[in-house]
């Protein structure tokens, strides 16, 4: 009896209508009903139903895991002093029902269906009658994605149950074979590493331009880099084994070493055209040296429900027809170093001045922050300013207006990396640009914190130079701001600091904190800030300035914000008044310690009773081991 193959797009669609994850040339054709014969009989087809897996598994913005979940939902710059939002995570009622990745029934969809449909796809391939070194990659990039797959399982409980093979889909038989215990967590980090390997041997180093977004082996190997630091760190490292830092750093050193090999390195400059510049270049090269690991977006929305990202207009303010949403606190604005690489308030050469917050910062700011004032352009106009102050609209200066046309910042900021300037009003909703999942400098940075780890300086010292550089901070010394002589601890927090201002509004920081146990330590008691910028009264009670800003910002925009703007901020508390700091939490972040590892829903253990809960949240399972 043949097997038949009802690969459903229903899931595959909504996925992409979701998070409008697409591909530019991993097209898909229709899938309906094929037997396993007709699905493995030739490259062609087989090709199909890999794509549908790149489709149903890649990364979408900041790197949310393809579908719904808890944490991506919340959106995590959310979760850290990137931005604001009132949640769970950082109001500290997170219950054990509150992440329910792992899923709750037996059901077609969800985290655990895509891994069937990979284990499927893994099953059948060896009867196929494809040449064996095109089904070695096939294979190897089925396993690349059931890595992924356990590895943001992993990350989120700890270890979970391993399916390596495709499991009855439906009945009483069904439910009976999926009941099955957790997996140690070392049990589930050694598949995902074994996974890794063998995809590792068999992927090539880089693909022809019809197949651009594929994996590639020093995607493979970075990955596995970024697998391995993560087992190395606090969160799972609890008696600090230096053999698994060793071979985070080993992987990561081989990751460099296969992609300089192959055309990757740091892109030359850090600014929007790092994010716009993307697909093939000469050979088997890419454009873009810095994009290791993307996901590609098209500009329309195909026959399968593949989709165009919003990001651009997500992020630009509503008076440009955007979403307005992404806006960085008053936290996030001062943490950025400046100029000369020193953080603000320890540098001599350049004094910080919260009230010119902008002038002489690491040039990284002015390609993430947008701010009151500042030089934006948008929508194919190269002279647009932001401009985000309110104004007092009575002489007792107790009622205020933002001088934004629509909606207003939440903050007195945006977010201002990787929206492509170009894109018209009418064509905001189709922007193409590339997630960027893995980037070249989170690969450096990698092999910097594990070398650190080690007792490597040389080559840490050497990688956080190299991002410095290419971020366009002052030599001075040589070391580009870096304090001489770091060791331990002291080195690890450098990376860190590079991390949070590289990675930042990428997705990274919130995993960066949790991986390192530094979630309590680094936020909790503490209250993210906006800023409200207030245009001093000239008695007019309106917008005074509107007709002559713009040309007195050309001239001298320090100027315009002693003359016009408010005095150095100063919390006044949960609400402000115009020309203040604000409180955006109205209570203090509130981590739980048990958040380190979280807990598993009540819903998946009556479902399958085999499943412990773990420790942190009262069962027996320990997630560390």
């Amino acid at each position: 009896m043949k097997k038949l193959y009802n690969i459903s797009l229903v899931v595959l669609a909504m996925s992409a209508l979701l998070y409008s994850s697409c591909k530019k040339v991993l097209e898909k054709g229709p899938l309906t009903t094929y037997t396993s014969q007709q699905l493995f009989s030739d490259s062609a087809i087989a090709v199909t139903y890999l794509n549908s897996i790149y489709t149903a598994n890649q990364p979408a913005w900041t790197g949310s895991g393809g579908k719904p979940s808890t944490l991506g939902t919340t959106g995590y710059g959310n979760l850290t002093e990137e931005n604001y939002s009132s949640n769970i995570f950082t109001l500290g009622t997170v219950v054990s029902s509150s992440v329910g990745d792992i899923g709750s029934a037996n059901s077609n969809s969800g985290y655990y269906a895509d891994i069937r449909n990979i284990n499927d796809f893994i099953a059948n391939l060896p009867a196929s009658p494809i040449p064996a070194g095109t089904k070695n990659r096939f294979r190897a990039q089925a396993l690349f994605w059931r890595a992924y797959r356990y590895f943001e399982f992993v990350k989120l409980y700890g270890g979970v149950p391993l399916v390596l093979t495709p499991l009855p889909v439906v009945g009483t038989a069904a439910k009976q074979a999926a009941a099955l215990p957790r997996n140690t967590t070392t049990q589930t980090y050694t598949q995902i590493v074994a996974d890794l390997d063998t995809a590792i041997k068999y992927l090539p180093g880089g693909w022809p331009a019809g197949d651009y977004g594929r994996i590639i082996q020093g995607a493979a190997q970075a990955f596995l880099g970024r697998v391995l630091l993560t087992w190395a760190s606090p969160q799972f490292n609890v008696n600090n084994d230096m053999t698994r830092w060793q071979a985070a750093y080993d992987a990561s050193t081989a990751a460099i070493a296969t992609l300089t090999a192959h055309g990757y390195g740091l892109y030359p400059k850090e600014d929007v055209t790092m994010w716009t510049t993307e697909g093939a270049g000469s050979g088997t090269a890419p454009a873009n040296s810095e994009a290791v690991w993307v996901t590609e977006y098209n500009t329309f929305t195909d026959a399968n429900g593949m989709n165009n990202n919003t990001y651009t207009q997500s992020n630009i303010p509503k008076a440009l027809s955007g979403g307005g949403s992404d806006n960085p606190t008053w936290d996030e604005v001062e943490a950025f170093p400046m100029l000369d690489g020193k953080a603000p308030g320890v540098s001599t050469k350049y004094p910080y001045d919260p009230v010119h917050f902008f002038d002489n910062r690491d040039p990284r700011f002015n390609q993430t922050i947008a701010y009151n004032g500042c030089l934006w352009p948008l929508e194919g106009n190269a002279n647009n300013r932001l401009w985000t102050y309110f104004y007092y609209t009575n002489a007792a200066g107790t009622t205020s207006k933002t001088t934004e046309v629509t909606g207003s910042s939440s903050t007195g900021f945006y977010c201002r990396k990787a929206v492509d300037p170009n894109l018209s009003t009418a064509n905001l909703t189709f922007s193409g640009t590339d997630w960027q999942e893995m980037r070249y400098a989170e690969v450096l940075l990698n092999q910097a914190e594990s070398a650190a780890e080690i007792g490597n300086t040389t080559v840490a010292y050497a990688d956080l130079i190299a991002i410095r550089k290419r971020a366009g901070i002052e030599a001075g010394d040589g070391n580009y701001g870096i304090t001489a002589g770091l060791t331990g601890d002291n080195l690890v927090n450098a990376i860190m600091y590079e991390r949070q201002i590289e990675f930042a509004y990428e997705g990274k920081r919130f995993w960066d904190l949790r991986r390192r146990n530094l979630l309590i330590s680094t936020l909790n008691g503490t209250k993210r800030q906006g800023i409200s910028i207030i245009l001093k009264p000239n008695g007019s009670n309106t917008d005074y300035l509107l007709n002559t800003r713009d040309t007195a910002a050309i001239h001298n925009l320090d100027n315009v914000y002693t003359t016009y703007f408010s005095a150095v901020p100063v919390i006044i508390g949960t609400s402000s008044k115009p020309g203040e700091l604000k409180y955006l939490d109205s209570a203090p972040i509130a981590y739980q310690a048990a958040d380190q590892f979280f807990g598993i829903p009540l819903a998946t253990i009556t479902n399958d009773p085999n499943i412990q809960q773990n420790n942190t949240w009262g069962g027996p399972f320990n997630p560390t081991n």
